[in-house]
């Protein structure tokens, strides 16, 4: 009996969807820029608690729509969370979230925050993506050379047969005059 509850309970601990999203805030407020960075990403309405980088085994990506319909206010959520911030006047700030799936459903994949000044949009995305997958292919065993490029190291990953794919989320912004910016990119697991 006491086997069958701690099964229970470590299912019930192991989120089975998960969805990203992106938002940018600005306000006089630090604060209130994150909470309105948070709502632009869809997701100020919940009780959000990081986590580190492990996709679960068998966790299905959806979309943010779809996940949204899936929990309600008030509900403690688990995040892996990109944050950036600043109230510098034409400060370029990005926050990204990168992902590696494993082709063999049972293993865990990986999730990457990152968070810079001065990177584009393409090279945070990049940047994350590239992160997640040099983790994964460790975890794999697949040696990957990091002084190639992206490109070339995320064409090893594939043709290792062993991760199925990769991507990434970014959200960027410039800091206005006055005002407090912030930018979040985060996967939400359901």
């Amino acid at each position: 009996m006491k086997i069958e509850v701690r099964k229970k309970m470590n299912q019930a601990n192991v989120p089975e969807y998960m969805f990203f999203t992106k938002g940018i805030g600005r306000h006089k407020e630090k604060l209130q820029a994150f909470e309105l960075a948070l709502e632009d990403a869809g997701i100020s309405q919940f009780n959000l608690v990081e986590v580190s980088s492990i996709m679960p085994p068998e966790c299905k990506i959806i979309s943010k729509q779809e996940g949204l319909k899936k929990i309600r206010a008030g509900q403690i959520l688990h995040c892996v969370l990109a944050r950036n911030d600043s109230n510098e006047a034409n400060r370029l700030m990005t926050a990204a979230v990168g992902l590696a799936v494993p082709a063999e459903k049972k293993q865990y994949g990986y999730i990457s925050e990152h968070h810079t000044f001065g990177q584009t949009n393409k090279e945070a995305s990049e940047y994350a993506e590239d992160l997640a997958a040099s983790m994964l292919a460790a975890t794999l065993g697949i040696k990957t050379n990091q002084d190639k490029s992206f490109k070339e190291r995320k064409m090893v990953h594939k043709l290792s047969g062993k991760i199925v794919k990769s991507n990434s989320i970014c959200q960027s912004a410039v800091g206005k005059k006055g005002l407090w910016t912030c930018v979040v990119a985060s996967t939400v697991l359901i």
